[in-house]
């Protein structure tokens, strides 16, 4: 056997996990993402003097997980020439235990690196380099970008991080505890119910615990106000990048209004203290339910004449439609999740494809546009938050009754779990090594920035330089859940 496999939010022992020869694991990995497989996370883990891999991969065919370990051999060849999706994977585990994959076509870190590093370089006539940030203009995190550029034609961008670099994995070591919660609720503030869910989801299967239905309602409508909340913001800020002040002026209030909506619900415009292991901290009875649902219907009449003047407007447009475009093999290769994976076509969903809580009962209808540009990346926000407010209504107009919590219990020792939560910018997956007194003493998170940075970087290739803002934010990518 060289994989195991397991369903979402599924735990196995360390024992069953197959134990490959290094060549016998990255073969594997090759053939397997060569048919439709996508590496969710892959990660080295301490074994003795050595160092143990780990990969989970994502079946969309079969709406299974996998996983598979090999203890490392130092050199390997690299995955990335035959599986580009390893790219960023490989940089992360060379530079965290100086694992060398031989032949990576760009071997350096991705977060610890020093004040002045090598970046890619054009060599030619009129050729010319243009450094941007890592300290950007107001209030945002920070990142440098790279750009090789003819004129105004952008070669290449390459795109440095690391500047946020918290320590964030190595600091749950040691859990669960109420800290862990809190450092789960700030991987990325503004995906915190994706990424608490995905702890909770872990803790929660590692413990075997049952969440009631309700928690599992209110869990999935947290998650789409997140969404709802997050999308409305991209299309104001997307409008405030080509200087469309209308929409980006109203839909600025209007992601106010839809944070302010988790505020009722919780206290916390961004859902802090709402969820917990085994359930959600907080109800929702029926007087605030169906406030909730009057300020979001009055909010989403207002986001509905804020996008539509978007749509309508042709200067808008002129500068959206074929600006940043990615194929949908490019797209694929690279293994981009979310939004911008399936602006492309990719039809990449974990509600749809590994469904866990109340996605294995209620679906949420998948948004596709195909032209891989600025415009679909905007206008499948759009779609998506037409399907989320219709979540949202369907859910809280009927919330179950019942317990919100289920009580605590120990962690199983010497386990894996893994859990995939489809945030607002794509696939959140956490995945967690217990030792054998039950504690926490590996926790890997992969966010879907860390997938999707290098479609960024792919999308700039033959743009005009003074795109890159809108492209940038078409993406909307996140630092320091990067950075981590």
């Amino acid at each position: 056997m060289t994989a195991l496999r397991l369903q979402n939010c599924g735990r196995v022992r360390l024992r069953d996990i197959p134990d490959l020869p290094m060549s016998a694991f990255c073969a594997g990995l090759v053939q397997a993402t060569g048919n439709g497989a996508r590496i969710a996370s892959l990660f080295g883990d301490p074994d003795g003097n050595a160092l143990r891999l780990y990969a989970i991969l994502a079946h969309p065919d079969t709406g299974e997980l996998s996983v598979r370990s090999a203890r490392a051999a130092d050199p390997y060849p690299s995955l990335t020439r035959d599986c580009p999706q390893a790219h960023w994977f490989e940089r992360e585990i060379f530079e965290q235990w100086g694992l060398r994959p031989e032949g990576h076509p760009w071997l350096k870190p991705i977060r610890a690196h020093s004040s002045y590093t090598d970046f890619f370089s054009v060599e030619g006539e009129e050729i010319h380099e243009v450094a941007v940030g890592p300290v950007h203009a107001g209030v945002i995190e920070p990142g440098h970008f790279r750009f090789q550029c003819h004129g105004e034609k952008v070669l290449h961008l390459e795109i440095s991080l690391g500047y946020q670099h918290r320590g964030a994995e190595e600091a749950l070591v040691g859990g669960p505890s109420p800290r862990t919660l809190r450092l789960a609720e700030t991987l990325a503030g503004d995906s915190t119910i994706a990424h608490t869910t995905a702890y909770c989801e872990v803790v929660e299967s590692l413990r075997g615990a049952h969440v009631p239905a309700q928690a599992q309602v209110l869990r999935g409508v947290a998650l789409e106000l997140e969404r709802l909340a997050n999308h409305t913001g991209d299309l104001g800020a997307l409008a405030g990048d080509v200087g469309f002040l209308s929409t980006s002026a109203f839909c600025g209030r209007l992601r106010g209004d839809l944070l302010n909506l988790t505020a009722l619900c919780c206290g916390s415009r961004f859902g802090r203290g709402w969820l917990k292991p085994g359930g959600v901290a907080f109800d929702v009875e029926d007087a605030r339910a169906k406030e909730l649902l009057q300020k979001l219907d009055a909010t989403l009449k207002d986001v509905s004449a804020a996008a539509n003047l978007l749509w309508s407007t042709p200067s808008v447009l002129a500068r959206f439609e074929d600006t940043g475009k990615l194929s949908k093999e490019t797209a694929e290769e690279l293994g981009l999740v979310g939004p911008a994976a399936r602006a492309c076509g990719l039809e990449r969903d974990a509600r749809y494809e590994f469904p866990s809580g109340i996605y294995r009962l209620t679906q949420v209808p998948v948004s596709l546009w195909r032209t891989g540009d600025v415009f679909a990346r905007a206008y499948l926000r759009w779609l998506e938050i037409q399907r989320s407010a219709a979540f949202v209504r369907e859910q809280a107009a009927s919330l179950p009754a019942g317990p919100i919590a289920d009580g605590e219990a120990p962690l199983e020792p010497d386990s894996l779990a893994v859990s995939l939560v489809e945030g607002w910018r794509g696939e959140v997956c956490h995945a967690a090594l217990t030792d054998a007194s039950g504690r926490l003493r590996r926790y890997k998170v992969v966010d879907p920035s860390f997938h999707n940075w290098m479609g960024l970087a792919m999308a700039l290739r033959g743009e005009q330089i003074s795109d890159f803002p809108l492209c940038n934010k078409s993406f909307n990518l996140s630092y320091c859940g990067h950075d981590l």
